[in-house]
């Protein structure tokens, strides 16, 4: 089992999501992909199954900012200053919800390595799922966390989406790197009262890396350590499997 990192660094929203599609479409049977990407102009992406109408188009292209569908589920996303990664798995080496819990555990291992301050990340241990989903509030992402989602001190730093392709699995996120995002409030087609109880929310559940570390993010440092901290962890991932398996495999970086 061999994983690839890309750095496809910096695009439109159209063009991230389209290479999401294409690596999950074309992966084979001996490989993961894990890819970090980052968005101009900032973009608003809805899940797979939400309405345009939740947003006000013309104010979002009054200033500028793109707008995409997301091929996997969950709520508007405002990207902006933010590292975004996806992961892609082959069908059948592990199972969606192992997938979804053992990446953040990854990806805390990468963060960790980043900056040490970040080891009080934790995953959330509830499943709010189904409340969420009957909430007005949960027009965006960010106004809650799901079940392994990674959070610091209560407050979610990642947030996850997930679908099943024929062959594959894929995964993507967004690591919030500073605090643009929440200005999402400004873009929902909601009135002014649930406007202000989304934006207390979002101050109160979401918390981002400049304000943990109280320094500017090191993109390149950053996805280093991502990638070298996710590489250890499905190692020893693959290595446990192994032996239960009495088999043997090896995990490189290419």
């Amino acid at each position: 089992m061999t994983l690839h990192v890309l750095d496809t660094e910096v695009s439109h929203g159209e063009s991230n999501m389209e290479k999401d599609i294409f690596l999950a479409e074309n992966i084979s049977s001996n490989e993961i992909i894990l890819r970090f990407y980052r968005w101009q102009p900032y973009c608003i992406s809805l899940g797979a199954n939400q309405k345009f109408n939740d947003i006000n188009l013309a104010d979002a292209k009054r200033d500028g900012l793109d707008m995409v569908k997301r091929p996997t589920g969950g709520r508007a996303v405002l990207h902006s200053e933010e590292l975004t990664y996806s992961v892609i798995f082959p069908e059948g080496f592990l199972t969606p919800r192992q997938i979804y819990n053992e990446v953040n555990f990854a990806l805390k291992r990468g963060l960790v390595m980043y900056d040490f301050n970040l080891s009080e990340i934790e995953l959330e241990n509830q499943n709010n799922l189904s409340r969420m989903y009957k909430e007005s509030k949960t027009i965006t992402c960010f106004s809650t966390s799901a079940k392994s989602e990674l959070k610091y001190k209560g407050k979610k730093l990642v947030g996850s989406a997930q679908r099943k392709f024929k062959n594959s699995i894929l995964q993507h996120g967004s690591i919030l790197c500073g605090n643009f995002h929440k200005r999402i409030i400004n873009y929902l087609n909601i009135d002014e009262s649930q406007r202000e109880i989304i934006k207390k929310q979002m101050d109160n559940r979401t918390i981002d890396l400049n304000e943990i570390l109280n320094q500017n993010i090191d993109y390149d440092k950053l996805i280093a350590s991502l990638a070298t901290g996710f590489d250890e962890y499905f190692a020893n991932r693959i290595s446990l499997l192994n032996m239960e398996l009495n088999n043997k495999a090896q995990i490189t970086i290419s």
